[in-house]
């Protein structure tokens, strides 16, 4: 479908297409690229947010039915609720994805993973200054010979073994090259590039993207599949992730709606669309779905999707001034990126202050209804008195009583609370005044 129809209009000489462009074309453009989704790791690492067991498992399996390739589903070294939840989840049964769970670098938290029976374990760790110090307090040494360990210890147990380089996108290149030449070398089937902060831009991620496959084909002479965690902290996850697919990365992290701990990563909905479409790249993912599954996500995390976002947002396929209208009644595609029927969305025209004539006209025809210009005038002229005389106070203050309720939901346990659970455990109160402190629920 995402074919037909634009070849169509390019054909018949209404429409240009740039992305089509030989030269647009990046050369290491690959056939496949893989949809790597952390909803239920990193996701749902959005602050206060708490899902229930029946939830992660809906949208596990959403995911799966939507055609994603790996699904990660939690952290088991958290605890022994997250470990037991994690367990069950992997034994639901799924007919696609690879179902994957997190582990530092520590062999207990890969053994924590191992016991959960999952496929595949990302195992993951800083590598710069910054976090060797700070962070970690180890030394080079100290992290390369536990990377090693980690890794030769999961595929000694037969699982498929993704390596994650956290904070990569400010690593010095030869100590990314360093380690990920030891996790290959130990047995790690992909290498994960993540830019942990959201730093990169798109033309920084091409260059890190390919200076690292170059530095690994000539050490190692291969170069093993290569993945992208992008975060959204200048809003460029999803044009970062695009950049390193470009360079051949095959596998991408996406999180429904771009949910995700600060600002979110790349969003699932978007990449998909715009490899899809933009790039006519096979994601093997369902575009159908993309919509389902962000209402899901919406609801699940109680945290309400913004009306502006695109793909999923409410007003993406939204339009209300009378010009825009008049084309979307001559032909959909005149102000449609591409039909929203391709993500089981449907257009919507609203009636404007400034206009609203020709769509006035056009539903009466539909219906049936004979009208003269005078009729289509005052029905439009009561349609605007309506609109001017509602009261815009009353709304405000509506919107501004559920963001007050919104806050109060993701306050979590409240400071009288937090102290009241210190004194339990510890049989101690604060010596001295404390700083007020949110702390996420459990």
């Amino acid at each position: 479908m995402r074919k037909t129809i634009f070849k169509k209009l390019e054909a018949q000489g209404l429409i240009a297409n740039y992305n089509r462009l030989r030269k647009n074309l990046p050369p290491k453009l690959p056939d496949r690229v893989y949809i790597w989704d952390e909803t239920l790791r990193e996701g749902v690492e959005t602050p206060t947010v708490f899902l229930t067991y029946v939830e992660r498992v809906k949208l596990a399996k959403l995911l799966d039915e939507a055609g994603v390739s790996i699904i990660t589903v939690g952290f088991p070294a958290l605890s022994e609720e997250e470990k037991n939840a994690v367990k069950k989840i992997a034994n639901e049964g799924f007919q696609q994805a690879s179902i994957a769970a997190s582990a530092r670098a520590i062999k207990s938290d890969v053994e924590a993973c191992l016991d959960c029976g999952v496929k595949e374990i990302p195992i993951f760790t800083p590598f710069n200054g910054l976090n060797l110090q700070y962070r970690l307090k180890m030394s080079k040494e100290q992290v390369l010979k536990n990377t090693i360990e980690c890794v030769e210890y999961a595929k000694r147990h037969g699982v498929t073994v993704d390596f994650v380089l956290e904070d990569a996108s400010r690593t010095p290149l030869p100590d990314i090259l360093q380690i990920f030449e030891a996790a290959t070398k130990a047995g790690a089937d992909r290498l994960v590039i993540a830019d942990t902060v959201g730093f990169l831009r798109p033309l920084s991620m091409r260059y890190l993207v390919s200076h690292v496959r170059d530095g690994l084909r000539q050490s190692l002479g291969k170069v093993p599949p290569l993945s992208v965690h992008c975060h959204n902290d200048f809003g460029l996850a999803t044009a970062n992730t695009l950049a390193a697919v470009e360079e051949g990365v095959t596998h991408v992290h996406t999180c429904i709606a771009g949910f995700g701990e600060r600002a979110g990563v790349a969003p699932l909905e978007e990449v998909v669309a715009a490899l899809e479409i933009l790039y006519n790249v096979d994601t093997g993912v369902d575009m159908k779905k993309l919509y389902r599954l962000a209402q899901q996500a919406e609801k699940s995390f109680a945290l309400p999707i913004q009306f502006h976002k695109p793909i999923v947002g409410e007003n993406a396929f939204a339009y209300e001034v009378e010009e825009h209208v008049e084309g979307m009644l001559a032909h959909p595609l005149i102000y449609e990126p591409f039909p929203p029927e391709m993500v089981e969305r449907e257009p919507q025209l609203y009636i404007s202050r400034s206009g609203g004539r020709q769509l006035v006209q056009k539903r009466l025809e539909t219906a049936g209804i004979k009208a003269t210009p005078w009729h289509i005038d005052e029905i439009v002229r009561r349609i605007r008195s309506l609109q001017e005389s509602l009261d815009k106070g009353g709304t405000q203050m509506t919107f501004y009583q559920i963001k007050r309720l919104m806050r109060e939901l993701r306050k979590g346990i409240t400071e009288e609370e937090f102290w009241q659970i210190v004194e339990q455990v510890t049989k101690q109160k604060p010596k001295v005044p404390m700083p007020p402190l949110e702390v996420k629920e459990p």
